[in-house]
């Protein structure tokens, strides 16, 4: 195999080494702009991390409140329908001992009603049938 030293042959040779040189810098330089790409892409996903897990605490504090409310008002409510109901029965049991006449004829007229009311009702089941 020949070698050629021609002024022809050390420019090609000097040509082709500063291709290289000129790819491998374009390529470190393309391999740099990537990590930094991926290192911003990297801080931009950790902080919209960091944001969602603080707005699933704070959605989940919000729940926390509402079910503690939500609680406390069929707490109160219910207290309160239970007083009602005490003050109901205090109010009729009062009603019966002042005047028992009226409160027993008062219940057999409601009594008469409702065996009337469901007369009614069995009768139109009856008919439908």
């Amino acid at each position: 195999m020949q070698t050629y030293n021609t002024p022809l042959a050390d420019q090609a040779g000097t040509f082709i080494d500063a291709a290289a040189e000129t790819a491998d810098h374009a390529i470190r330089s393309s391999q740099r702009v990537a990590n930094q790409s991926l290192s911003q892409m990297a801080g931009r996903i950790d902080d919209v991390r960091a944001q969602a897990n603080s707005a699933i605490g704070r959605l989940g504090a919000e729940a926390g409140d509402m079910k503690r409310r939500g609680v406390a008002a069929v707490r109160d409510s219910s207290h309160r329908l239970s007083l009602q109901a005490h003050r109901a029965t205090d109010s009729t049991r009062g009603y019966s001992q002042e005047k028992p006449v009226k409160a027993v004829l008062l219940a057999a007229a409601l009594g008469v009603g409702l065996m009337a009311l469901l007369s009614l009702v069995s009768r139109s089941s009856a008919t439908r049938d």
